[in-house]
Protein backbone atom coordinates (compact mmCIF):
# COMPACT_ATOMS: atom_id res chain seq x y z
CA UNK A 1 0.00 0.00 0.00
CA UNK A 2 1.12 3.35 -0.66
CA UNK A 3 -1.50 6.11 0.26
CA UNK A 4 1.08 8.99 0.33
CA UNK A 5 2.80 9.53 -2.46
CA UNK A 6 5.16 12.83 -0.93
CA UNK A 7 3.65 15.64 0.78
CA UNK A 8 4.35 19.53 0.03
CA UNK A 9 4.35 21.03 3.62
CA UNK A 10 0.93 19.98 4.67
CA UNK A 11 -0.40 19.33 1.49
CA UNK A 12 -0.90 15.21 0.99
CA UNK A 13 -0.48 13.62 -2.60
CA UNK A 14 -1.91 10.34 -2.13
CA UNK A 15 -1.96 7.62 -5.15
CA UNK A 16 -5.40 7.46 -5.15
CA UNK A 17 -5.63 11.36 -6.53
CA UNK A 18 -2.39 10.92 -9.17
CA UNK A 19 -4.65 7.10 -10.39
CA UNK A 20 -7.52 9.45 -10.71
CA UNK A 21 -6.36 12.18 -12.79
CA UNK A 22 -4.12 9.30 -15.24
CA UNK A 23 -7.12 7.94 -15.52
CA UNK A 24 -8.96 11.04 -16.70
CA UNK A 25 -6.21 12.14 -18.44
CA UNK A 26 -6.04 8.55 -20.29
CA UNK A 27 -10.20 8.36 -20.74
CA UNK A 28 -10.32 12.32 -22.50
CA UNK A 29 -7.39 10.69 -24.62
CA UNK A 30 -9.12 7.91 -25.80
CA UNK A 31 -12.38 9.51 -26.05
CA UNK A 32 -10.86 12.20 -28.29
CA UNK A 33 -9.83 9.03 -30.57
CA UNK A 34 -13.04 7.75 -30.30
CA UNK A 35 -14.39 10.53 -31.40
CA UNK A 36 -12.28 11.32 -34.78
CA UNK A 37 -13.52 7.28 -35.59
CA UNK A 38 -16.93 8.09 -35.32
CA UNK A 39 -16.77 11.24 -37.32
CA UNK A 40 -17.62 13.67 -34.23
CA UNK A 41 -15.90 17.42 -34.14
CA UNK A 42 -12.49 17.22 -32.10
CA UNK A 43 -13.94 20.28 -29.48
CA UNK A 44 -16.48 17.09 -28.60
CA UNK A 45 -13.51 16.33 -26.01
CA UNK A 46 -14.95 19.28 -24.02
CA UNK A 47 -18.07 17.18 -22.62
CA UNK A 48 -15.14 14.36 -21.51
CA UNK A 49 -13.50 17.40 -19.48
CA UNK A 50 -16.83 18.58 -18.07
CA UNK A 51 -17.39 14.63 -17.40
CA UNK A 52 -14.56 14.39 -15.21
CA UNK A 53 -14.91 17.13 -13.19
CA UNK A 54 -18.93 16.06 -12.87
CA UNK A 55 -17.98 12.35 -12.07
CA UNK A 56 -15.44 13.84 -9.41
CA UNK A 57 -18.15 15.67 -7.68
CA UNK A 58 -20.85 12.92 -8.08
CA UNK A 59 -18.49 9.87 -6.76
CA UNK A 60 -17.92 11.75 -3.42
CA UNK A 61 -21.19 12.90 -3.14
CA UNK A 62 -22.75 9.83 -3.22
CA UNK A 63 -20.17 7.81 -1.01
CA UNK A 64 -20.53 10.46 1.31
CA UNK A 65 -24.18 10.03 1.41
CA UNK A 66 -23.88 6.10 1.28
CA UNK A 67 -21.45 6.37 4.65
CA UNK A 68 -23.28 9.36 6.55
CA UNK A 69 -23.24 8.54 9.95
CA UNK A 70 -19.58 6.93 9.58
CA UNK A 71 -17.78 10.33 10.49
CA UNK A 72 -18.41 14.41 10.19
CA UNK A 73 -19.45 15.26 6.70
CA UNK A 74 -16.91 17.58 6.27
CA UNK A 75 -14.15 14.36 7.04
CA UNK A 76 -15.95 12.25 4.89
CA UNK A 77 -15.96 14.44 1.58
CA UNK A 78 -12.19 15.33 2.59
CA UNK A 79 -10.89 11.76 3.12
CA UNK A 80 -7.93 10.60 0.87
CA UNK A 81 -10.31 7.80 -0.72
CA UNK A 82 -14.06 7.06 -0.98
CA UNK A 83 -15.07 7.81 -4.03
CA UNK A 84 -18.67 5.74 -5.24
CA UNK A 85 -17.95 4.31 -9.37
CA UNK A 86 -22.18 4.92 -9.60
CA UNK A 87 -22.28 8.64 -8.50
CA UNK A 88 -19.31 9.10 -10.82
CA UNK A 89 -21.17 7.88 -13.56
CA UNK A 90 -24.03 9.72 -13.12
CA UNK A 91 -22.57 12.84 -12.40
CA UNK A 92 -19.73 12.40 -15.45
CA UNK A 93 -22.95 11.75 -17.81
CA UNK A 94 -24.97 14.26 -16.56
CA UNK A 95 -21.97 16.99 -17.20
CA UNK A 96 -20.93 15.68 -20.09
CA UNK A 97 -24.62 14.98 -21.43
CA UNK A 98 -25.27 18.95 -20.89
CA UNK A 99 -21.93 20.30 -23.14
CA UNK A 100 -23.06 17.68 -25.84
CA UNK A 101 -26.17 19.21 -25.80
CA UNK A 102 -24.76 23.04 -26.01
CA UNK A 103 -22.07 21.47 -28.78
CA UNK A 104 -25.16 19.63 -30.42
CA UNK A 105 -23.58 16.37 -30.70
CA UNK A 106 -25.48 13.15 -31.21
CA UNK A 107 -25.85 12.12 -27.86
CA UNK A 108 -26.14 8.27 -28.65
CA UNK A 109 -23.13 8.25 -31.32
CA UNK A 110 -21.00 10.51 -28.65
CA UNK A 111 -21.70 8.34 -25.35
CA UNK A 112 -21.03 5.29 -27.35
CA UNK A 113 -17.38 6.82 -28.21
CA UNK A 114 -17.03 7.43 -25.11
CA UNK A 115 -17.30 4.02 -23.75
CA UNK A 116 -14.11 2.47 -23.79
CA UNK A 117 -12.65 6.22 -22.40
CA UNK A 118 -15.77 5.16 -19.47
CA UNK A 119 -14.09 1.86 -19.08
CA UNK A 120 -10.20 2.20 -18.82
CA UNK A 121 -10.56 5.46 -16.55
CA UNK A 122 -12.60 3.39 -14.05
CA UNK A 123 -9.92 0.44 -14.96
CA UNK A 124 -6.99 3.15 -13.89
CA UNK A 125 -8.97 4.73 -11.24
CA UNK A 126 -9.48 1.34 -9.24
CA UNK A 127 -5.44 0.61 -9.05
CA UNK A 128 -5.77 3.82 -7.18
CA UNK A 129 -8.09 2.42 -5.06
CA UNK A 130 -5.89 -0.55 -4.63
CA UNK A 131 -3.23 1.69 -3.57
CA UNK A 132 -5.08 3.81 -0.52
CA UNK A 133 -6.43 0.43 0.71
CA UNK A 134 -10.73 1.28 -0.70
CA UNK A 135 -13.16 -0.43 -1.79
CA UNK A 136 -11.53 -4.16 -0.83
CA UNK A 137 -13.94 -7.13 -0.17
CA UNK A 138 -14.38 -9.78 2.30
CA UNK A 139 -11.97 -12.15 4.55
CA UNK A 140 -9.82 -14.50 2.21
CA UNK A 141 -7.45 -16.98 2.62
CA UNK A 142 -6.54 -17.37 -1.35
CA UNK A 143 -3.18 -16.95 -2.43
CA UNK A 144 -3.48 -13.54 -3.64
CA UNK A 145 -5.69 -12.31 -0.59
CA UNK A 146 -4.17 -8.73 0.66
CA UNK A 147 -4.25 -6.91 4.13
CA UNK A 148 -4.33 -3.43 4.38
CA UNK A 149 -3.47 -2.31 7.31
CA UNK A 150 -3.62 1.58 6.62
CA UNK A 151 -6.86 0.99 4.66
CA UNK A 152 -10.17 2.42 4.63
CA UNK A 153 -11.54 1.39 7.14
CA UNK A 154 -7.89 -0.40 8.39
CA UNK A 155 -7.54 -4.57 8.13
CA UNK A 156 -5.38 -6.92 8.93
CA UNK A 157 -6.98 -9.73 7.83
CA UNK A 158 -6.32 -11.14 4.06
CA UNK A 159 -9.54 -10.24 1.96
CA UNK A 160 -10.54 -9.92 -1.86
CA UNK A 161 -8.21 -7.29 -3.69
CA UNK A 162 -11.69 -6.47 -5.62
CA UNK A 163 -10.27 -3.46 -7.26
CA UNK A 164 -8.06 -5.59 -9.29
CA UNK A 165 -10.53 -7.46 -9.87
CA UNK A 166 -12.60 -4.94 -11.13
CA UNK A 167 -9.73 -3.30 -13.04
CA UNK A 168 -8.86 -6.08 -14.79
CA UNK A 169 -12.15 -6.98 -15.86
CA UNK A 170 -12.92 -3.29 -17.04
CA UNK A 171 -9.95 -3.76 -19.15
CA UNK A 172 -11.01 -6.55 -21.01
CA UNK A 173 -14.35 -4.93 -21.50
CA UNK A 174 -12.47 -1.75 -22.93
CA UNK A 175 -10.56 -3.75 -25.85
CA UNK A 176 -13.64 -5.51 -26.41
CA UNK A 177 -15.89 -1.98 -26.79
CA UNK A 178 -13.01 -0.49 -29.17
CA UNK A 179 -12.97 -4.09 -31.08
CA UNK A 180 -17.25 -3.48 -31.81
CA UNK A 181 -16.61 -0.37 -32.58
CA UNK A 182 -13.79 -0.66 -35.04
CA UNK A 183 -16.44 -3.46 -36.96
CA UNK A 184 -18.88 -0.88 -37.28
CA UNK A 185 -21.36 -2.45 -34.29
CA UNK A 186 -24.17 0.16 -33.70
CA UNK A 187 -23.72 2.82 -31.51
CA UNK A 188 -26.63 1.87 -29.34
CA UNK A 189 -25.87 -1.92 -29.38
CA UNK A 190 -22.23 -0.48 -28.17
CA UNK A 191 -23.93 2.08 -25.69
CA UNK A 192 -26.29 -0.88 -24.81
CA UNK A 193 -23.91 -3.69 -24.43
CA UNK A 194 -21.15 -1.16 -22.23
CA UNK A 195 -24.36 -0.95 -19.39
CA UNK A 196 -25.25 -4.32 -19.41
CA UNK A 197 -21.79 -5.40 -19.09
CA UNK A 198 -20.31 -2.87 -16.19
CA UNK A 199 -23.47 -3.24 -14.34
CA UNK A 200 -22.77 -6.95 -14.60
CA UNK A 201 -19.52 -6.48 -13.49
CA UNK A 202 -20.07 -4.51 -10.52
CA UNK A 203 -23.07 -6.44 -9.30
CA UNK A 204 -20.88 -9.42 -9.57
CA UNK A 205 -17.75 -8.27 -7.56
CA UNK A 206 -20.15 -6.85 -5.17
CA UNK A 207 -20.83 -10.30 -4.23
CA UNK A 208 -17.84 -10.09 -2.14
CA UNK A 209 -17.43 -6.60 -1.10
CA UNK A 210 -18.06 -5.42 2.81
CA UNK A 211 -21.40 -3.08 1.86
CA UNK A 212 -23.67 -2.84 3.96
CA UNK A 213 -26.78 -4.86 2.57
CA UNK A 214 -29.97 -2.91 2.70
CA UNK A 215 -32.57 -5.41 0.57
CA UNK A 216 -31.57 -9.08 1.70
CA UNK A 217 -28.32 -9.98 0.24
CA UNK A 218 -28.18 -6.91 -2.29
CA UNK A 219 -26.28 -3.59 -1.65
CA UNK A 220 -27.01 -0.19 -2.87
CA UNK A 221 -24.29 -1.23 -5.68
CA UNK A 222 -26.44 -4.48 -6.18
CA UNK A 223 -29.52 -2.37 -7.08
CA UNK A 224 -28.05 0.37 -9.12
CA UNK A 225 -26.19 -2.16 -11.26
CA UNK A 226 -29.58 -4.17 -11.78
CA UNK A 227 -30.86 -1.26 -12.96
CA UNK A 228 -27.63 -0.63 -15.34
CA UNK A 229 -27.95 -3.72 -16.44
CA UNK A 230 -32.05 -3.33 -17.41
CA UNK A 231 -30.97 -0.06 -19.18
CA UNK A 232 -28.41 -1.83 -21.35
CA UNK A 233 -30.75 -4.63 -22.22
CA UNK A 234 -33.76 -3.08 -23.10
CA UNK A 235 -31.81 -0.30 -25.43
CA UNK A 236 -30.61 -4.14 -27.06
CA UNK A 237 -33.86 -5.41 -27.51
CA UNK A 238 -34.92 -1.90 -28.86
CA UNK A 239 -32.49 -1.77 -31.55
CA UNK A 240 -32.76 -5.20 -32.41
CA UNK A 241 -36.26 -4.76 -32.99
CA UNK A 242 -36.34 -1.65 -35.69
Amino acid sequence: MYPTLFRIGSFEVTSFGVMVAIGALVGIWLFGRELARSGLPEDGANAAVAGVLGGLVGAKLLWTVEHFGDGPVLSLLLSRGGMSWFGGLVGGVVAGLVVMRRQRLPVVRALAAATPALAVGHAIGRIGCFLVGDDYGRASDLPWAVAFPQGLPPTTDRVHPTQLYEMAALLVLAAVLIAWRRRGVPDAIVLGRYLLIAGAIRFAIEVVRVNARVLGPFTVAHLIAAALMVVGLTLIVRVRRT
